[in-house]
């Protein structure tokens, strides 16, 4: 069985479902190799399956390092809008032979992830903004 390209993998996929851009197909797989060495830390090195759950861990942690503040609007920008989203693309990625899946794994692995605001945006506001009791507090 031939190896199959990235490149020419999403473009494939692209032709089929064109709601996220190739920037997204590229952080996905970035942030899977990401999440692959933080649980290869955890194992001491062994490789094995990333749930849904971990990989959008993965890409919580992995997107806050690359994009910092600007993390939701790089989304927005690929089409990305919540963890439903990220699921769809692993699952395009799936169906294309770019990545290998157990039984167990389904959409709804990505279905109750974590709300991009919270996510996102929440690191980044002034403590002040976060807790309002602390200003009445200061009064």
């Amino acid at each position: 069985m031939q190896e199959i390209n990235f490149d020419e993998a999403v473009e494939l996929i692209l032709t089929r479902d064109t709601r996220f851009s190739r920037e997204a197909y590229t952080f996905v797989r970035e942030a899977l190799d990401y999440t692959q060495k933080l649980i290869g830390k955890e194992t001491h090195g062994r490789i094995r399956h990333v749930s849904g759950q971990e990989l959008l861990d993965g890409i919580r942690q992995f997107a806050l390092q690359q994009f910092g503040p600007m993390v939701v609007t790089v989304f927005e920008e690929w089409g990305v809008r919540n963890c439903r989203d990220f699921g769809e693309i692993v699952f395009n990625m799936l169906e294309i032979g770019l990545l290998a899946k157990t039984d167990r794994d389904t959409r709804d692995d990505f279905q109750n992830g974590y709300d991009f605001t919270d996510a996102f945006r929440k690191p980044f506001r002034p403590q002040s903004k976060l807790n309002p009791e602390s200003r009445s507090l200061a009064n």
